[in-house]
């Protein structure tokens, strides 16, 4: 069983740019989900978007949130961005800004529009 975050890559069909949906999901087990063969768990809606999208299977994320999320979006490893641990309420760090980001990337290269739901977890900066 892999803990930590999982990653669903999800491209749709469409004239230009495709639209492009990552799903990451802490504390998910592989096989707690059922297109990765729960018999378990009923995940009907989450098997639909990986039928109809691509599925990153092989990667590996941290064992606890932010350093799994800093490196999805910075594209570095955690021995990079030196973030080991969850950060706490108060704390002054956060991921480098001086990191160009996956929705950066995104918008320079295909005119993407980039929109992030749910927690951030990488600092409490009113920059980042």
């Amino acid at each position: 069983m892999i803990k930590g975050a999982t990653a669903l890559l999800v491209v749709c069909v469409a004239a230009k740019p495709p639209h492009i949906v990552f799903i990451v999901s802490d504390d998910l087990g592989f096989n707690d989900v059922g297109f990765h063969g729960s018999l378990q768990i009923g995940t009907p809606h989450i098997d639909e978007i990986a039928e109809d999208g691509i599925a990153l299977m092989n990667y590996h994320a941290q064992p606890v949130c932010s350093p799994s999320r800093a490196t999805f979006m910075s594209g570095r490893h955690v021995i990079h961005t030196g973030i080991y641990m969850p950060f706490s309420q108060a704390t002054p760090l956060r991921l480098n800004l001086s990191y160009t980001l996956l929705p950066t990337y995104l918008k320079s290269c295909c005119t993407y529009s980039t929109h992030m739901v749910g927690k951030w977890h990488l600092g409490q900066n009113v920059l980042a």
